[in-house]
């Protein structure tokens, strides 16, 4: 129906029971709906046009069935609860440093990315040009690995970091020195850190007992998500990905430059996320694997 507004033509809304009607038989998306969480035998999971072919429809309706109600049988979410039995305490101890840093002190978030491979392509790839994508070559050659150890300022977002060739307590330790003679002295430091053996070790026990002004907060059990400097490595993690390595030093030397960069224009990772939200969700998953246990 139209109307006029202002002397302007205009169309109403269509009444309720206007328009196309849904042809699609009520047992066929009950089918659809029911057996989405039940694989046939020999697949890991339906597709659009598996599924179709059992439930008698095209597979554009099974999209549109599984995107009404949120079904997304292609993604897999990986997790991994912590069973630390301190893990509030330890969980609140850390997030209260981001939410409430403490005066005249720096939170660094400390950690180590070990494992970084020298991957050399085979052949040499194609640059990315206009009306093509770049190459490069399916497999590689290993030159080694490197360890990147780097204290993330939560504050500015600056970094201090180390390349070594072994991850050891004694690279941790000299880590910490490192630490120690590139922050102020005036200012008391909060390291944020895993629980990896390293940085528990006798030896870096007895050099944290001398250097007071080191205070250790450690994450719950595996709980790196909550060290801000995870989000860092994502994004070495991104820029090295595609690049190609001669050598361990070629690769030292990118991973140089970076760091470079970003503390020219230091990035800051702000924590956002409220606290009982997530202690929340991480009882709801809690008592879901409960349930299905």
């Amino acid at each position: 129906p139209m109307t006029e507004i202002s002397g302007i033509p205009a169309y109403n809304p269509d009444k309720p029971g206007r328009g196309r009607k849904s042809f699609l038989p009520p047992e066929a998306l009950a089918r659809v709906l029911e057996q989405v969480v039940q694989p046939r035998i020999g697949q890991s999971r339906w597709s659009c046009r598996s599924m179709a072919q059992v439930a008698g429809i095209s597979p554009a309706s099974v999209q549109r069935i599984w995107a009404a109600n949120d079904i997304k049988p292609h993604l897999t979410r990986t997790f991994k609860l912590s069973n630390d039995p301190n893990f509030e305490e330890k969980f609140w101890d850390v997030i209260g440093l981001y939410l409430d840093p403490p005066d005249k002190a720096l939170v660094l978030c400390c950690d180590e990315k070990s494992q970084v491979q020298a991957l050399e392509r085979t052949q040499p790839g194609l640059p990315l040009g206009i009306g093509h994508i770049r190459t490069q070559s399916h497999d590689y050659i290993r030159h080694g690995t490197v360890t990147l150890f780097t204290a993330l300022d939560y504050l500015e977002g600056r970094l201090i970091s180390s390349i070594e060739r072994q991850h050891r307590h004694q690279e941790w330790l000299d880590f910490l020195k490192k630490i120690n003679r590139e922050t102020p002295k005036h200012l008391q430091l909060h390291l944020i850190v895993d629980n990896y053996a390293t940085h528990k070790h006798p030896k870096v026990k007895a050099w944290l007992e001398k250097h007071k002004r080191f205070h250790m907060h450690f994450t719950p059990t595996s709980s790196s998500w909550m060290n801000m400097v995870e989000r860092f490595f994502r994004d070495i993690t991104v820029y090295l990905r595609d690049g190609s390595f001669s050598s361990v030093r070629e690769l030292e030397s990118s991973i140089t430059t970076f760091l470079a960069l970003r503390n020219a224009q230091p990035t800051r990772y702000v924590w956002n996320a409220k606290g009982e939200d997530i202690l929340n969700k991480i009882q709801r998953a809690r008592e879901a694997m409960t349930s299905q246990a």
